[in-house]
Protein backbone atom coordinates (compact mmCIF):
# COMPACT_ATOMS: atom_id res chain seq x y z
CA UNK A 1 0.00 0.00 0.00
CA UNK A 2 1.42 3.37 -1.02
CA UNK A 3 2.23 5.75 1.82
CA UNK A 4 -0.29 8.52 2.22
CA UNK A 5 0.81 12.10 1.74
CA UNK A 6 1.39 13.80 5.09
CA UNK A 7 0.81 17.32 6.37
CA UNK A 8 1.82 19.15 9.52
CA UNK A 9 -0.92 19.38 12.12
CA UNK A 10 -1.40 23.16 12.59
CA UNK A 11 -0.33 24.44 15.98
CA UNK A 12 1.44 21.24 17.01
CA UNK A 13 5.07 22.42 16.92
CA UNK A 14 6.95 21.88 20.20
CA UNK A 15 10.28 23.16 21.52
CA UNK A 16 12.09 21.90 24.65
CA UNK A 17 11.23 23.49 27.98
CA UNK A 18 13.84 26.11 28.88
CA UNK A 19 16.68 24.52 30.83
CA UNK A 20 15.92 20.96 29.64
CA UNK A 21 17.98 19.04 27.12
CA UNK A 22 17.51 15.76 25.34
CA UNK A 23 19.33 12.79 26.85
CA UNK A 24 18.30 10.32 24.18
CA UNK A 25 15.37 8.51 22.65
CA UNK A 26 12.57 7.04 24.73
CA UNK A 27 12.47 3.22 24.72
CA UNK A 28 10.54 2.39 21.56
CA UNK A 29 8.82 -0.56 23.26
CA UNK A 30 7.33 1.56 26.06
CA UNK A 31 3.53 1.69 25.88
CA UNK A 32 1.76 5.04 26.19
CA UNK A 33 -1.72 6.47 25.65
CA UNK A 34 -2.70 9.63 23.81
CA UNK A 35 -5.90 11.54 23.00
CA UNK A 36 -6.85 12.62 19.50
CA UNK A 37 -9.50 15.35 19.46
CA UNK A 38 -11.70 15.73 16.41
CA UNK A 39 -13.29 18.74 14.81
CA UNK A 40 -17.03 19.20 15.39
CA UNK A 41 -19.32 17.96 12.68
CA UNK A 42 -20.73 21.40 11.90
CA UNK A 43 -19.41 23.77 14.56
CA UNK A 44 -21.48 25.45 17.26
CA UNK A 45 -24.95 26.17 15.79
CA UNK A 46 -25.50 29.85 14.97
CA UNK A 47 -28.74 29.99 16.92
CA UNK A 48 -26.88 29.09 20.12
CA UNK A 49 -24.36 31.88 19.64
CA UNK A 50 -27.12 34.38 18.89
CA UNK A 51 -28.85 33.59 22.18
CA UNK A 52 -25.85 34.09 24.46
CA UNK A 53 -26.64 37.79 24.98
CA UNK A 54 -30.26 37.03 25.89
CA UNK A 55 -31.26 36.72 29.53
CA UNK A 56 -31.05 33.09 30.70
CA UNK A 57 -34.66 33.38 31.85
CA UNK A 58 -36.04 34.31 28.43
CA UNK A 59 -33.95 32.33 25.96
CA UNK A 60 -35.19 28.87 24.98
CA UNK A 61 -34.13 26.01 27.22
CA UNK A 62 -31.34 23.90 25.78
CA UNK A 63 -31.76 20.16 25.38
CA UNK A 64 -28.46 18.71 26.59
CA UNK A 65 -28.55 15.67 24.35
CA UNK A 66 -29.46 17.70 21.27
CA UNK A 67 -26.58 20.13 21.89
CA UNK A 68 -24.16 17.24 22.28
CA UNK A 69 -25.42 15.68 19.06
CA UNK A 70 -25.06 18.90 17.08
CA UNK A 71 -21.59 19.68 18.47
CA UNK A 72 -20.29 16.11 18.15
CA UNK A 73 -17.71 14.66 15.79
CA UNK A 74 -19.06 12.84 12.77
CA UNK A 75 -19.08 9.06 12.68
CA UNK A 76 -17.15 9.29 9.40
CA UNK A 77 -14.33 11.23 11.12
CA UNK A 78 -14.18 8.66 13.89
CA UNK A 79 -14.08 5.79 11.40
CA UNK A 80 -11.27 7.37 9.36
CA UNK A 81 -9.07 7.98 12.41
CA UNK A 82 -9.75 4.48 13.71
CA UNK A 83 -8.67 3.03 10.38
CA UNK A 84 -5.50 5.15 10.48
CA UNK A 85 -4.78 3.85 14.01
CA UNK A 86 -5.22 0.20 13.00
CA UNK A 87 -2.95 0.71 9.99
CA UNK A 88 -0.21 1.80 12.42
CA UNK A 89 -0.70 -0.97 14.98
CA UNK A 90 -2.36 1.37 17.50
CA UNK A 91 -5.18 0.17 19.75
CA UNK A 92 -8.38 2.22 19.98
CA UNK A 93 -9.27 2.25 23.69
CA UNK A 94 -12.33 4.45 23.29
CA UNK A 95 -14.07 6.72 20.81
CA UNK A 96 -16.60 9.28 21.99
CA UNK A 97 -18.42 11.38 19.41
CA UNK A 98 -19.84 13.75 22.06
CA UNK A 99 -16.43 14.57 23.52
CA UNK A 100 -14.92 14.41 20.03
CA UNK A 101 -12.10 12.26 21.40
CA UNK A 102 -10.38 9.01 20.48
CA UNK A 103 -8.03 7.41 23.02
CA UNK A 104 -5.18 5.44 21.46
CA UNK A 105 -2.65 3.06 23.02
CA UNK A 106 0.52 1.68 21.54
CA UNK A 107 4.29 1.60 21.72
CA UNK A 108 6.46 4.67 21.44
CA UNK A 109 7.88 3.21 18.24
CA UNK A 110 4.45 2.86 16.66
CA UNK A 111 3.46 6.38 17.68
CA UNK A 112 6.73 7.75 16.30
CA UNK A 113 5.93 6.10 12.97
CA UNK A 114 2.24 7.03 12.94
CA UNK A 115 2.74 10.74 13.64
CA UNK A 116 6.21 11.38 12.21
CA UNK A 117 7.79 12.31 15.54
CA UNK A 118 10.83 11.21 17.55
CA UNK A 119 9.97 11.03 21.25
CA UNK A 120 12.95 11.78 23.50
CA UNK A 121 13.71 12.08 27.20
CA UNK A 122 14.37 15.68 28.30
CA UNK A 123 16.10 16.39 31.64
CA UNK A 124 17.26 19.39 33.67
CA UNK A 125 19.19 17.47 36.32
CA UNK A 126 16.21 17.03 38.66
CA UNK A 127 13.14 16.44 36.54
CA UNK A 128 12.38 14.87 33.22
CA UNK A 129 9.58 14.53 30.71
CA UNK A 130 8.85 12.69 27.49
CA UNK A 131 8.88 15.18 24.67
CA UNK A 132 9.36 15.96 21.03
CA UNK A 133 10.67 18.78 18.85
CA UNK A 134 8.85 19.98 15.76
CA UNK A 135 5.35 19.32 14.47
CA UNK A 136 3.06 16.30 14.48
CA UNK A 137 2.52 14.82 11.02
CA UNK A 138 -0.87 13.44 9.98
CA UNK A 139 -2.18 12.02 6.71
CA UNK A 140 -3.36 14.89 4.51
CA UNK A 141 -6.76 13.24 4.09
CA UNK A 142 -7.33 13.54 7.88
CA UNK A 143 -6.63 17.30 8.10
CA UNK A 144 -10.36 18.07 8.15
CA UNK A 145 -10.94 15.47 10.89
CA UNK A 146 -8.16 15.89 13.46
CA UNK A 147 -8.09 18.94 15.73
CA UNK A 148 -5.24 17.90 18.05
CA UNK A 149 -2.96 15.03 19.02
CA UNK A 150 -2.25 15.29 22.75
CA UNK A 151 -0.13 13.14 25.05
CA UNK A 152 2.89 12.32 22.93
CA UNK A 153 4.61 15.05 24.96
CA UNK A 154 3.84 14.80 28.70
CA UNK A 155 5.60 17.91 30.07
CA UNK A 156 3.79 19.67 32.94
CA UNK A 157 1.41 22.14 31.31
CA UNK A 158 -0.07 24.30 34.06
CA UNK A 159 0.42 25.50 37.60
CA UNK A 160 -2.05 26.28 40.38
CA UNK A 161 -2.75 29.96 41.03
CA UNK A 162 -2.70 30.16 44.82
CA UNK A 163 -0.53 32.13 47.25
CA UNK A 164 0.02 31.61 50.98
CA UNK A 165 -0.22 34.51 53.36
CA UNK A 166 3.32 35.63 54.31
CA UNK A 167 4.54 34.82 57.80
CA UNK A 168 4.48 37.61 60.39
CA UNK A 169 7.30 40.07 59.80
CA UNK A 170 7.32 39.68 56.02
CA UNK A 171 4.04 41.38 55.32
CA UNK A 172 4.38 44.74 53.59
CA UNK A 173 4.77 47.52 56.13
CA UNK A 174 1.94 49.48 54.56
CA UNK A 175 -0.54 46.67 55.06
CA UNK A 176 -1.97 44.77 57.98
CA UNK A 177 -2.76 41.12 57.36
CA UNK A 178 -6.22 39.78 57.91
CA UNK A 179 -8.10 36.64 57.00
CA UNK A 180 -11.69 35.74 56.29
CA UNK A 181 -13.74 32.62 56.16
CA UNK A 182 -15.28 32.11 52.70
CA UNK A 183 -18.68 32.84 54.25
CA UNK A 184 -17.42 36.23 55.48
CA UNK A 185 -16.20 37.10 51.99
CA UNK A 186 -19.57 36.02 50.59
CA UNK A 187 -21.29 38.31 53.11
CA UNK A 188 -19.09 41.27 52.12
CA UNK A 189 -20.04 40.62 48.51
CA UNK A 190 -23.74 40.35 49.45
CA UNK A 191 -24.24 36.85 48.08
CA UNK A 192 -28.03 36.24 48.00
CA UNK A 193 -28.78 34.80 51.43
CA UNK A 194 -31.83 32.74 50.52
CA UNK A 195 -29.82 30.34 48.35
CA UNK A 196 -27.27 27.68 49.26
CA UNK A 197 -26.57 25.98 45.92
CA UNK A 198 -29.15 23.22 46.37
CA UNK A 199 -29.77 21.26 43.19
CA UNK A 200 -26.54 22.42 41.54
CA UNK A 201 -23.31 20.60 40.75
CA UNK A 202 -19.94 22.38 40.72
CA UNK A 203 -17.08 20.67 38.89
CA UNK A 204 -13.49 21.34 39.98
CA UNK A 205 -10.65 20.52 37.58
CA UNK A 206 -7.46 19.49 39.40
CA UNK A 207 -4.12 18.50 37.85
CA UNK A 208 -2.56 16.77 40.84
CA UNK A 209 -2.75 16.37 44.60
CA UNK A 210 -5.83 15.47 46.56
CA UNK A 211 -7.95 16.06 49.64
CA UNK A 212 -8.47 14.24 52.92
CA UNK A 213 -12.01 13.53 54.11
CA UNK A 214 -10.98 14.25 57.70
CA UNK A 215 -9.80 17.74 56.73
CA UNK A 216 -13.12 18.51 55.09
CA UNK A 217 -15.09 17.19 58.05
CA UNK A 218 -13.06 19.30 60.49
CA UNK A 219 -13.09 22.42 58.33
CA UNK A 220 -16.83 22.55 57.78
CA UNK A 221 -17.58 21.51 61.34
CA UNK A 222 -15.51 24.47 62.57
CA UNK A 223 -17.43 26.77 60.21
CA UNK A 224 -20.71 25.28 61.46
CA UNK A 225 -21.62 24.51 57.85
CA UNK A 226 -23.01 21.10 56.84
CA UNK A 227 -20.40 18.97 55.07
CA UNK A 228 -21.00 19.31 51.31
CA UNK A 229 -21.27 16.25 49.12
CA UNK A 230 -17.83 15.85 47.54
CA UNK A 231 -16.91 13.16 45.03
CA UNK A 232 -13.65 12.41 43.20
CA UNK A 233 -13.53 11.32 39.55
CA UNK A 234 -10.30 10.01 38.03
CA UNK A 235 -9.29 10.92 34.47
CA UNK A 236 -6.45 9.36 32.44
CA UNK A 237 -5.37 7.20 35.39
CA UNK A 238 -5.18 10.03 37.95
CA UNK A 239 -6.96 9.91 41.31
CA UNK A 240 -7.45 11.73 44.60
CA UNK A 241 -3.84 11.42 45.83
CA UNK A 242 -2.87 13.85 48.61
CA UNK A 243 0.85 14.65 48.67
CA UNK A 244 0.86 15.69 52.33
CA UNK A 245 2.09 19.25 51.82
CA UNK A 246 0.07 22.45 51.64
CA UNK A 247 2.59 24.09 49.30
CA UNK A 248 1.91 21.53 46.57
CA UNK A 249 -1.20 20.74 44.57
CA UNK A 250 -3.03 19.70 47.76
CA UNK A 251 -3.23 23.41 48.56
CA UNK A 252 -5.12 24.04 45.34
CA UNK A 253 -7.49 21.12 45.76
CA UNK A 254 -8.42 21.99 49.34
CA UNK A 255 -8.76 25.71 48.57
CA UNK A 256 -11.16 25.02 45.70
CA UNK A 257 -13.33 22.56 47.65
CA UNK A 258 -13.46 24.59 50.84
CA UNK A 259 -14.35 27.89 49.17
CA UNK A 260 -16.94 26.44 46.78
CA UNK A 261 -18.37 24.25 49.54
CA UNK A 262 -18.57 27.07 52.07
CA UNK A 263 -20.43 29.49 49.79
CA UNK A 264 -22.67 26.85 48.16
CA UNK A 265 -22.86 24.11 50.85
CA UNK A 266 -25.85 22.30 49.35
CA UNK A 267 -24.31 22.01 45.89
CA UNK A 268 -22.67 18.74 44.95
CA UNK A 269 -18.94 19.14 44.31
CA UNK A 270 -17.27 16.76 41.87
CA UNK A 271 -13.48 16.91 41.64
CA UNK A 272 -11.97 15.71 38.35
CA UNK A 273 -8.36 14.63 38.85
CA UNK A 274 -6.14 14.39 35.77
CA UNK A 275 -2.38 14.38 35.03
CA UNK A 276 -0.79 17.82 34.65
CA UNK A 277 -0.34 17.66 30.87
CA UNK A 278 -2.15 19.29 27.99
CA UNK A 279 -3.84 15.96 27.35
CA UNK A 280 -4.91 15.62 30.99
CA UNK A 281 -6.26 19.17 31.05
CA UNK A 282 -8.41 18.67 27.92
CA UNK A 283 -9.63 15.25 29.02
CA UNK A 284 -10.59 16.54 32.49
CA UNK A 285 -12.62 19.42 31.05
CA UNK A 286 -14.36 17.07 28.63
CA UNK A 287 -15.06 14.62 31.45
CA UNK A 288 -16.74 17.37 33.46
CA UNK A 289 -18.70 18.93 30.61
CA UNK A 290 -20.03 15.58 29.38
CA UNK A 291 -20.57 13.90 32.76
CA UNK A 292 -24.02 12.34 32.29
CA UNK A 293 -24.28 11.19 35.90
CA UNK A 294 -23.49 14.44 37.73
CA UNK A 295 -24.27 17.03 35.01
CA UNK A 296 -22.29 20.00 36.40
CA UNK A 297 -23.80 23.43 35.73
CA UNK A 298 -20.55 25.22 36.66
CA UNK A 299 -16.89 24.26 36.12
CA UNK A 300 -14.17 25.97 38.20
CA UNK A 301 -10.56 25.93 36.97
CA UNK A 302 -7.70 27.36 39.05
CA UNK A 303 -4.81 26.08 36.90
CA UNK A 304 -3.19 27.66 33.88
CA UNK A 305 -0.06 28.98 32.25
CA UNK A 306 1.06 31.78 29.93
CA UNK A 307 -0.49 31.57 26.46
CA UNK A 308 3.04 31.41 25.04
CA UNK A 309 3.67 28.04 26.76
CA UNK A 310 0.73 26.33 25.04
CA UNK A 311 0.65 24.84 21.58
CA UNK A 312 -1.98 26.16 19.24
CA UNK A 313 -3.58 22.73 18.97
CA UNK A 314 -4.01 22.44 22.75
CA UNK A 315 -5.50 25.94 22.95
CA UNK A 316 -7.91 25.02 20.16
CA UNK A 317 -8.90 21.74 21.82
CA UNK A 318 -9.65 23.38 25.18
CA UNK A 319 -11.48 26.32 23.63
CA UNK A 320 -13.60 23.90 21.57
CA UNK A 321 -14.58 22.14 24.80
CA UNK A 322 -15.48 25.51 26.35
CA UNK A 323 -17.61 26.42 23.32
CA UNK A 324 -19.54 23.19 23.73
CA UNK A 325 -19.99 23.93 27.43
CA UNK A 326 -21.38 27.37 26.56
CA UNK A 327 -23.87 25.79 24.16
CA UNK A 328 -24.89 23.41 26.97
CA UNK A 329 -25.48 26.33 29.40
CA UNK A 330 -22.48 25.42 31.57
CA UNK A 331 -20.52 28.30 33.12
CA UNK A 332 -16.70 27.99 33.14
CA UNK A 333 -14.88 30.08 35.80
CA UNK A 334 -11.10 30.35 35.39
CA UNK A 335 -8.39 32.01 37.50
CA UNK A 336 -6.53 34.74 35.61
CA UNK A 337 -3.12 34.08 37.20
CA UNK A 338 -1.03 35.43 40.07
CA UNK A 339 1.98 36.96 38.30
CA UNK A 340 0.72 40.33 37.16
CA UNK A 341 0.89 41.72 33.66
CA UNK A 342 3.86 39.53 32.62
CA UNK A 343 2.25 36.29 33.83
CA UNK A 344 5.69 35.31 35.10
CA UNK A 345 7.36 35.33 31.67
CA UNK A 346 10.81 36.94 31.74
CA UNK A 347 10.98 38.24 28.16
CA UNK A 348 10.12 41.83 29.06
CA UNK A 349 6.69 41.60 27.42
CA UNK A 350 3.16 41.40 28.77
CA UNK A 351 1.33 38.08 28.74
CA UNK A 352 -2.00 36.64 29.81
CA UNK A 353 -2.82 33.24 31.22
CA UNK A 354 -4.62 30.47 29.37
CA UNK A 355 -7.28 29.09 29.70
CA UNK A 356 -8.42 32.38 31.29
CA UNK A 357 -7.87 34.10 27.92
CA UNK A 358 -10.44 31.91 26.17
CA UNK A 359 -13.42 34.09 25.21
CA UNK A 360 -15.72 31.26 26.30
CA UNK A 361 -14.82 31.37 30.00
CA UNK A 362 -15.42 33.84 32.82
CA UNK A 363 -11.87 35.00 33.65
CA UNK A 364 -11.52 35.79 37.36
CA UNK A 365 -8.97 38.36 38.52
CA UNK A 366 -7.89 39.43 41.99
CA UNK A 367 -8.40 42.27 44.45
CA UNK A 368 -7.31 43.25 47.94
CA UNK A 369 -10.47 43.33 50.06
CA UNK A 370 -10.89 44.97 53.43
CA UNK A 371 -14.23 44.93 55.22
CA UNK A 372 -15.86 46.41 58.28
CA UNK A 373 -18.68 44.29 59.59
CA UNK A 374 -20.69 43.28 56.54
CA UNK A 375 -19.57 46.23 54.41
CA UNK A 376 -16.56 46.69 52.15
CA UNK A 377 -14.21 49.35 53.55
CA UNK A 378 -11.86 49.37 50.57
CA UNK A 379 -11.05 47.26 47.55
CA UNK A 380 -8.15 47.71 45.14
CA UNK A 381 -6.41 45.70 42.46
CA UNK A 382 -4.23 43.02 44.06
CA UNK A 383 -0.50 43.72 43.68
CA UNK A 384 1.94 42.76 46.45
CA UNK A 385 4.98 43.84 44.45
CA UNK A 386 7.52 42.15 42.15
CA UNK A 387 7.74 38.43 42.81
CA UNK A 388 5.14 38.58 45.58
CA UNK A 389 2.02 38.17 43.49
CA UNK A 390 -0.44 40.32 41.55
CA UNK A 391 -3.62 39.73 39.63
CA UNK A 392 -3.13 38.43 36.13
CA UNK A 393 -4.58 40.54 33.35
CA UNK A 394 -3.94 42.10 30.00
CA UNK A 395 -4.65 41.24 26.39
CA UNK A 396 -4.53 37.93 24.58
CA UNK A 397 -2.08 37.32 21.76
CA UNK A 398 -4.34 34.56 20.44
CA UNK A 399 -8.02 35.53 20.63
CA UNK A 400 -9.51 38.64 18.99
CA UNK A 401 -11.73 40.86 21.10
CA UNK A 402 -15.20 39.25 21.36
CA UNK A 403 -18.20 41.23 20.19
CA UNK A 404 -19.60 41.41 23.72
CA UNK A 405 -16.37 43.03 25.03
CA UNK A 406 -15.75 45.45 22.18
CA UNK A 407 -17.52 48.42 23.76
CA UNK A 408 -15.53 48.08 27.00
CA UNK A 409 -12.21 47.00 25.49
CA UNK A 410 -11.00 49.11 22.58
CA UNK A 411 -8.01 46.86 21.90
CA UNK A 412 -7.97 44.31 19.07
CA UNK A 413 -7.60 41.31 21.36
CA UNK A 414 -9.54 39.64 24.14
CA UNK A 415 -9.04 41.40 27.47
CA UNK A 416 -8.54 39.53 30.75
CA UNK A 417 -10.07 39.30 33.34
CA UNK A 418 -13.84 39.67 33.11
CA UNK A 419 -14.57 39.94 36.84
CA UNK A 420 -12.64 39.81 40.09
CA UNK A 421 -12.77 39.03 43.79
CA UNK A 422 -10.63 38.87 46.91
CA UNK A 423 -7.28 37.26 46.06
CA UNK A 424 -4.56 39.04 48.05
CA UNK A 425 -3.15 36.45 50.49
CA UNK A 426 -2.74 39.26 53.03
CA UNK A 427 -6.56 39.50 53.06
CA UNK A 428 -6.99 35.84 52.26
CA UNK A 429 -9.15 32.86 53.11
CA UNK A 430 -8.88 30.62 56.15
CA UNK A 431 -8.47 27.03 54.94
CA UNK A 432 -7.41 23.64 56.28
CA UNK A 433 -4.91 21.66 54.20
CA UNK A 434 -3.31 18.36 55.17
CA UNK A 435 -4.21 19.00 58.78
CA UNK A 436 -2.69 22.49 58.82
CA UNK A 437 -4.67 25.73 59.23
CA UNK A 438 -3.51 28.19 56.58
CA UNK A 439 -4.46 31.50 54.99
CA UNK A 440 -4.44 31.30 51.20
CA UNK A 441 -5.15 33.75 48.42
CA UNK A 442 -4.45 33.99 44.73
CA UNK A 443 -6.88 34.08 41.82
CA UNK A 444 -7.29 30.36 42.48
CA UNK A 445 -9.62 31.43 45.26
CA UNK A 446 -11.68 33.70 43.01
CA UNK A 447 -12.75 31.05 40.48
CA UNK A 448 -14.45 28.77 43.07
CA UNK A 449 -15.88 31.85 44.82
CA UNK A 450 -17.63 32.89 41.61
CA UNK A 451 -18.60 29.26 40.95
CA UNK A 452 -20.39 29.17 44.30
CA UNK A 453 -22.11 32.49 43.58
CA UNK A 454 -23.31 31.24 40.20
CA UNK A 455 -24.64 28.08 41.87
CA UNK A 456 -26.79 30.35 44.03
CA UNK A 457 -27.94 32.24 40.92
CA UNK A 458 -28.86 29.00 39.16
CA UNK A 459 -30.83 27.84 42.19
CA UNK A 460 -32.70 31.15 42.47
CA UNK A 461 -33.49 31.38 38.77
CA UNK A 462 -34.50 27.76 38.42
CA UNK A 463 -32.20 27.32 35.43
CA UNK A 464 -28.50 27.86 34.68
CA UNK A 465 -27.14 31.26 33.70
CA UNK A 466 -24.68 29.40 31.48
CA UNK A 467 -22.30 31.46 29.37
CA UNK A 468 -22.41 34.62 31.48
CA UNK A 469 -19.97 36.91 29.65
CA UNK A 470 -22.27 38.56 27.06
CA UNK A 471 -24.93 39.26 29.71
CA UNK A 472 -22.34 40.47 32.22
CA UNK A 473 -20.94 43.13 29.89
CA UNK A 474 -24.33 44.22 28.55
CA UNK A 475 -26.55 44.14 31.64
CA UNK A 476 -24.55 43.72 34.86
CA UNK A 477 -21.81 46.39 35.16
CA UNK A 478 -23.91 48.51 37.55
CA UNK A 479 -24.43 45.45 39.74
CA UNK A 480 -20.70 44.94 40.34
CA UNK A 481 -18.25 46.83 42.53
CA UNK A 482 -16.12 48.83 40.10
CA UNK A 483 -12.47 48.72 41.23
CA UNK A 484 -10.74 51.95 40.21
CA UNK A 485 -7.41 51.96 42.05
CA UNK A 486 -4.28 49.85 41.89
CA UNK A 487 -2.41 48.10 39.10
CA UNK A 488 -0.92 44.74 38.14
CA UNK A 489 2.29 46.08 36.65
CA UNK A 490 1.69 47.42 33.16
CA UNK A 491 -2.05 47.96 33.54
CA UNK A 492 -4.00 50.26 35.84
CA UNK A 493 -7.42 49.80 37.33
CA UNK A 494 -9.93 52.52 36.41
CA UNK A 495 -13.60 53.26 35.87
CA UNK A 496 -15.41 50.56 33.92
CA UNK A 497 -13.72 47.43 32.61
CA UNK A 498 -9.93 47.27 32.99
CA UNK A 499 -7.24 44.60 32.46
CA UNK A 500 -6.61 44.29 36.22
CA UNK A 501 -10.00 43.63 37.78
CA UNK A 502 -12.33 43.40 34.79
CA UNK A 503 -15.83 44.71 35.42
CA UNK A 504 -15.22 44.47 39.18
CA UNK A 505 -16.09 42.29 42.14
CA UNK A 506 -19.59 40.94 42.75
CA UNK A 507 -22.53 42.35 44.58
CA UNK A 508 -24.48 39.11 44.50
CA UNK A 509 -27.83 40.51 45.52
CA UNK A 510 -27.74 43.31 42.94
CA UNK A 511 -26.57 40.87 40.27
CA UNK A 512 -29.42 38.46 40.98
CA UNK A 513 -31.89 41.34 40.87
CA UNK A 514 -30.49 42.44 37.50
CA UNK A 515 -30.62 38.91 36.10
CA UNK A 516 -34.20 38.56 37.25
CA UNK A 517 -35.42 41.95 36.02
CA UNK A 518 -33.74 41.48 32.64
CA UNK A 519 -36.20 38.67 31.92
CA UNK A 520 -39.32 40.79 32.45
Amino acid sequence: MAAKKRAQLPGSTRQPVAGFRSTGAVDSSQRIEITVTLKPRAGIPAEYKASYAVSPLTRPRRNREEVQRQCAASEQSIARVQEFARDHNLQVLSADARKRTIILSGTVGDFNSAFGVALERFEDGKNWYRGRVGAVQIPEDLKDDIESVLGLDNRPQAKPHFRRQPVTGKIRQSHAASAYSPAQVAALYHFPAAQDGAGQCIALVELGGGYRETDLQTYFQNLKIPLPAVKAVGVDGASNSPTGTADGPDGEVALDIEIAGAVAPKAQIVVYFAPNTDRGFVDAVNAAVHDEENKPSIVSISWGGPESTWTGQAIQALDSAFQTAAAMDITICVASGDDGSTDGVSDGKNHVDFPASSPHVLACGGTRLQGTGSQIASETAWNDGPGQGATGGGFSATFPVPDWQAAANRQKFRGVPDVSGDADPETGYQVLIDGSSEVFGGTSAVAPLWAGLIARFNQALGRPVGYLNPIAYAQLPAALNDITTGNNGAWNAGPGWDPCTGLGSPDGTRMLSSLTSASR
